[in-house]
Order: C-alpha cells, then structure tokens, then sequence
C-alpha cells in the first residue's frame, strides 16, 4: 500500500468520524464537519492536537462513552500515526490515558 493509499484512509476514516459521531453517539460535531471542510482531515487533526485543551467534541464524546470516535484515538492508530510528530501523537495519548481510554478494544 502507497503512502497516498494510506493517507486516502486516513481522510476517510477522519470523515467516518463524523459520520459515525452522528449515527453511534447522537452527536452532530458541527465545528468539527466545519474544520474539516476549511482544514482537510489533516489539518484537522494537526490543529486539534495543538491545542492546550480537549476540543469540546472531545468531552462531548468522552461523556457519551465514545472516546473511540475521537481524532486522538484514530491518530494512535499504527498506519496513520507516521502523519504525525511525536509531540502530538504524546498529546493524544495523553489525552486518551487521563480518562482511562484502553485503545485496541
């Protein structure tokens, strides 16, 4: 698999997020979906991992039982985490570990 092929994945699977945010967890990200339309999926992620805090989205999710659905969690996951620095995949599982989050389930 190319590097393009991986990272037409990882654009689907930021976009599923969404989708399945909505379908799963009753949870219509609104800023997210907008973000993603200014930023791209990886810009997304990028600037939502540079931020000091949890996006609302994130707690929203978190308090639905749903941290699955997170970038955090999808960024960690072994093929798309080559997109990103260490520093933020370090956030993510900052992030994921502060709430007890066991990826992999």
């Amino acid at each position: 698999m190319t590097d393009d092929d991986v990272r037409r994945r990882f654009d689907e699977a930021m976009r599923d997020i969404y989708t399945r945010a909505v379908r799963e967890a009753n949870y219509n990200p609104t800023v997210y979906l907008r973000m993603l339309t200014e930023h791209g999926p990886l810009g997304t992620a990028q600037r939502l991992l540079a931020a000091p805090n949890p996006s609302a989205g994130f707690v929203t999710l978190w308090e639905k039982g749903r941290l699955d659905l997170t970038v955090e969690a999808l960024v960690l996951t072994p093929e798309f985490q080559h997109f990103f620095a260490e520093d933020e995949l370090a956030t993510a599982r900052d992030r994921l570990d502060r709430l007890g989050y066991r990826r992999g389930r």
